[in-house]
């Protein structure tokens, strides 16, 4: 019996499962902290005593932004490559990939011969266009995160937002709020403004229409 476990260390959420022989056993995700090494372990020996197992018996391949700090891995690779790999296992015919996850957000393109990662985009410089910039604006709106996507598919109508730093955003949709627009038209010119910035950075790399939406962002309705 062949066992593997992967592990991704976000920065908002780490996400950890169990592969034997090919099929998904077991998985779970918790809310990162600052300390990636100690929940990255702490996960992984609670996966190893929930399925009877030792570290022996598994072989530990880890990714995301804190994947360096899991000492114990057997391997590493980086999220770019993690996703490529994961869509050609699962989509073989697609060959893009957008990921929008806490910290970044990512453009990928996959060789349809290879499956090698082509080429690729990131916005790693800035909240905007991430997880993080939704949950800044939703809590300036006062709105569970959770409830965010649902809000803004609510409105017929979308607020403009112009700023695409995360600080200027916040002070706009509170601006937008105090001249009587509403939650739900902010919260979909919002989601408006993430999908427009992520599609500039897809269609400078040439993504194509059918494609891979992962990353915690890609659980949002809107």
């Amino acid at each position: 019996m062949k066992n593997f476990i992967g592990i991704d260390i976000g920065s908002l959420a780490t996400k950890i499962a169990l592969i034997s022989d090919g099929k998904l056993i077991d998985h779970r995700t918790e809310r990162s902290t600052y300390d990636f090494k100690r929940i990255g372990h702490n996960l992984f020996d609670d996966l190893l005593k929930k399925n009877n197992l030792n570290k022996s018996e598994v072989f530990l391949m880890s990714t995301g932004y804190g994947r360096n700090t899991i000492d114990i891995a057997d391997d590493r690779v980086t999220e770019i490559t993690a996703h490529a790999k994961g869509t050609q296992y699962f989509f073989p015919d697609v060959h893009s990939v957008i990921d929008i996850g806490g910290q970044d957000s990512k453009a990928i393109v996959i060789s349809k011969k290879t499956g090698n990662v082509v080429d690729f985009q990131m916005n790693d410089k800035c909240a905007a266009g991430t997880g993080r910039f939704l949950e800044v604006m939703a809590h300036a709106l006062e709105v569970p995160i959770d409830q965010f996507g649902n809000l803004a598919l609510r409105s017929n109508k979308s607020a403009s937002i112009s700023s695409t730093c995360t600080v200027f955003a916040e002070s706009e949709v509170i601006s937008l709020f105090a001249r009587g627009a509403s939650k739900e038209e902010i919260a979909s010119g919002i989601h408006r403004s993430i999908a427009r910035r992520v599609a500039g950075m897809a269609k400078r790399i040439g993504v194509g229409p059918k494609l891979v939406f992962c990353g915690g962002v890609a659980k949002n309705p809107a």
